[in-house]
């Protein structure tokens, strides 16, 4: 069984890639998208978008990263595959379901799901220009307004040459709101003869259980779930392990636990976001961290207000918050709580880890101090004038 770990545009950076990988269970990620217009991307855009690819395309806890592309031009697509690949990300991901409507507005994400013809002709212009060993997958959604077309363009994206999709369970209508249809799911896994992976509405070990009977699919990806619950992949694992040996909740993410993965992405966000956005950052995570532990709403509520980063930090986090981080996780790992094999130890950590100031290097020389580590909707604040939005 893999595990892969959801592109959140906005939420999900390279930052949040990094600790929720350390906590265990992903076996993979995917980016941010990247959006693709009418021009060739310069490398630092990719760069920015995935530092990962500094080191090799992987996480420093060792896990794959592939790269993700938006946009509509089959062409221009294909080009910016093909620089990207260049780069050695593990891939390039189609993103044909996002369903903002700003992206939409401009021919991208799952609003391409209204015109298969066009994702059969996109997947065989990337699939043409990439090497030939490279991995092309798709990630869509049921439709657009209705389902009526979802068989089509799963078939349309496998036979154009994607080797995996990704199928997020609602219509570009439904967004975000409950439920998530797993069963459609199998229908489209059941219409492709390549590996389809079920999105949508996982939150706990039940949610996943249930995804899996529903949905016939073999994999998982883990959005919203896993950042309110960064222990929830292991607890999947385990639950499968076991064959579902008991009813019982599969062993989870202690809060204690939890705060060593907060000070260690309070390191990472010290180290590589302009310190008008640090605050902004903790507080996005504490407030999904809500939904799973009773201290994060306590915490929250406590801090919701607070704008410096530095006493955030110190609130939640006491002596620990100036201690620097040296890249260790010692959760549920080291208390042998997990079935061996799905918690062993992430290899060791690259010399060029966040915490020593050298991931990012030969990346920052591209960017300006001021907007280093910063994302597009936060430089859009910054010209208005604006307060960084506490999400």
């Amino acid at each position: 069984m893999n595990l892969l770990l959801a592109p959140m545009e906005g939420l999900l950076d390279f930052t949040l890639r990094d600790v929720l990988t350390r906590a265990g269970g992903i076996q993979r990620c995917v980016s941010e998208f990247i959006r693709i217009t009418d021009m060739l991307l310069p490398e630092r855009v990719y760069q920015r978008v995935m530092p990962e690819l500094a080191n090799g395309g992987f996480t420093p806890a060792g896990i794959a990263v592939r790269g993700q592309l938006l946009g509509s031009d089959p062409a221009c697509l294909a080009d910016n595959a093909a620089r990207m690949v260049a780069m050695s990300p593990h891939g390039v991901d189609l993103n044909f379901g996002c369903p903002a409507k700003i992206v939409n507005r401009h021919g991208g994400g799952a609003s391409l799901l209204d015109d298969p013809e066009l994702l059969h002709r996109i997947l065989a212009e990337v699939r043409r220009t990439v090497p030939a060993g490279t991995v092309v997958s798709a990630k869509m959604r049921l439709g657009t307004q209705d389902d009526s077309r979802a068989l089509d363009c799963a078939r349309a994206l496998a036979d154009g040459g994607a080797m995996e999709i990704v199928v997020h369970g609602r219509t570009k209508l439904q967004g975000y709101k409950p439920p998530a249809y797993w069963a459609r799911i199998g229908e489209v896994r059941e219409a492709v003869n390549i590996p389809v992976i079920a999105n949508g509405e996982i939150w706990s070990v039940a949610d996943a259980r249930r995804c899996l009977a529903e949905s016939g699919c073999r994999d998982l990806m883990l959005g919203r779930g896993q950042v309110a619950d960064p222990g929830l992949a292991l607890a999947i694992l385990h639950d499968q392990a076991v064959n579902h040996a008991n009813d019982a909740r599969a062993p989870a993410l202690s809060w204690p636990e939890v705060l060593q993965l907060f000070a260690a992405y309070w390191g990472i966000v010290r180290a590589h976001i302009v310190p008008r956005y640090q605050a902004g950052r903790l507080k996005q995570w504490l407030q999904h961290l809500r939904r799973r532990y009773p201290e994060a709403e306590l915490a929250y509520q406590a801090l919701r207000t607070e704008q410096n980063a530095e006493r955030l930090a110190t609130t939640l986090l006491g002596e620990h918050a100036s201690v620097p981080f040296d890249g260790r996780f010692v959760g549920p790992t080291g208390a042998g709580r997990y079935t061996a094999g799905f918690a062993a130890a992430p290899p060791p950590l690259p010399a060029t880890h966040p915490s020593n100031g050298r991931f990012l290097q030969g990346i920052q020389s591209e960017q300006s101090e001021r907007h280093r580590g910063v994302r597009p909707e936060e430089r859009a604040a910054e010209r208005a004038g604006a307060a960084a939005q506490d999400a």
